[in-house]
């Protein structure tokens, strides 16, 4: 039985956000808002939000310039901007608790966003978020390879040769990549890109109040060893765990991983909840 209840668009921030609901209210446990990564629309991130939604009411969101949300060549793409959209969305949903949990560029979001103390926020969970930024090593990734991917959607293509671009990818996320991408404005990803190395999430984070979780990839080298350590030095209250068999596209590469890696964080243990929630549906 899926959890999925509709797509819906707000207005907030001035922008139009479109996002996908999952699950339904449930007393003493807060809705839960995840923010994909750079050129993840979405609708991409749907199957977490099925797992998500047999537990917490989930909002999975389409960042500005992604998917069905606002986009356009006058609108501002820079992580202020998008850390506004989280903190208006939550207010347009009338959500007066909920949590994060960004991946990637949507983790990244989420740290700017919460530095303020984020009204509504209760915790927050960091999946392989770039640590790059001035004076930092660069992220890992080529900007070519998200514009070469994007044009070749925009032109319109095969899942095959999209997995050029995926090599690891199961033939239903290629199809799922090659479907959504060109969605995906190109001057957004640029820009996000750029911020990648200009904004420094650094000093955001010894301002962030509530409880933290980082879920680290075990491969792809976004976050080594000695990032783990300065974030410890900089959040200290914060929980950190690494999927060891994943790269940075952690529910793709290991799934159950992922939602093992999250732990007692929400308040239920994803995994386990979960299973048994699927056989409860089943009967």
């Amino acid at each position: 039985m899926s959890t999925f209840r509709h797509g819906a668009n707000v207005r907030a921030n001035g922008v139009r956000l479109h996002y996908l609901l999952y699950g339904q209210a449930r007393a003493g446990r807060d809705p839960v808002i995840i923010l994909p990564g750079i050129t993840s629309p979405a609708i991409t991130w749907g199957f977490v939000g099925e797992r998500f939604g047999y537990e917490f009411e989930t909002y999975v969101l389409d960042i500005r310039g992604r998917g069905l949300s606002q986009s356009g060549p006058a609108l501002d793409y820079s992580l202020d901007a998008q850390a506004a959209d989280l903190a208006e969305l939550a207010a347009a949903l009338k959500l007066p608790r909920y949590t994060v949990v960004g991946h990637s560029m949507g983790a990244r979001i989420a740290v700017r966003a919460a530095r303020s103390g984020l009204p509504g926020l209760a915790r927050l969970v960091l999946v392989d978020p770039p640590v790059s930024g001035p004076g930092r090593r660069a992220y890992p990734a080529k900007l070519d390879w998200y514009v070469d991917s994007i044009r070749l959607a925009v032109a319109g293509c095969s899942a095959e040769k999209m997995r050029a671009f995926c090599p690891t990818w199961t033939d239903d996320q290629l199809k799922l990549r090659a479907e959504w991408l060109h969605t995906c404005d190109e001057r957004a990803v640029r820009e996000s890109f750029d911020g990648f190395h200009k904004d420094d999430i650094h000093g955001d984070l010894e301002r962030i109040t509530v409880p933290v979780r980082l879920i680290a990839a075990g491969r792809g080298d976004v976050i080594r060893d000695e990032d783990i350590a300065e974030i410890r030095r900089l959040l200290p209250s914060a929980s950190i765990t690494r999927v060891v068999d994943a790269g940075h596209m952690i529910p793709w590469d290991d799934e159950m991983g992922f939602y093992a890696a999250f732990e007692e964080f929400l308040g239920v243990p994803l995994d386990a909840a979960i299973s048994k929630e699927k056989q409860h549906v089943g009967q």
